[in-house]
C-alpha cells in the first residue's frame, strides 16, 4: 500500500508561491499507479477522469514499505514443512521469478510464478 501525504507550508516559508506543498509518497509505487506516475516526475495525472497539472513537489520515501523482502520471504517460507509445490503470486514479475529461483536453488524446491491468468489445479 502506497499513502501519499500532503505537507503545507506556510507563506514566509517560501519565496514566490503564498503555499508550497509536497507529495510525499511512502512506500512503493507500483507501476501503472498515479504514485509511480509522480514518482517517475509526470507533470500531469488523471483523476477522477480529468487530467490535474501537477504543481507540487514530489519526494518519495521507501522506508516505511511494509512489505518483506527476499530475504524475510525465503526465510518465512522455509521455516515449516516444505510443501509440495509453492506458487508465487504476489508482486512484480522479476522480483517473484527472483524468489522462486531462489527456492530452487537453496532449497531444491519446485516454485512457479505462473503466467497471467494461468490456472493452476491445486
Amino acid at each position: 500500500m502506497t499513502i501519499a501525504l500532503t505537507f503545507h507550508g506556510g507563506a514566509g516559508t517560501v519565496t514566490g508561491s503564498k503555499y508550497r506543498h509536497t507529495v510525499l509518497i511512502v512506500g512503493y509505487a507500483a507501476p501503472g499507479t498515479r504514485a509511480r506516475s509522480l514518482a517517475n516526475g509526470a507533470r500531469q495525472i488523471k483523476i477522477h477522469g480529468r487530467y490535474t497539472m501537477v504543481r507540487a513537489d514530489v519526494a518519495q520515501l521507501d522506508a516505511f514499505s511494509a512489505h518483506a523482502d527476499a530475504d524475510e520471504l525465503v526465510r518465512w517460507a522455509t521455516a515449516g514443512t516444505p510443501p509440495k509445490t509453492t506458487y508465487l503470486v504476489h508482486g512484480e514479475p522479476e522480483g517473484s521469478e527472483a524468489v522462486a529461483e531462489r527456492l530452487r536453488a537453496e532449497r531444491d524446491w519446485q516454485a512457479v510464478v505462473p503466467r497471467d491468468r494461468e490456472r493452476v489445479l491445486i
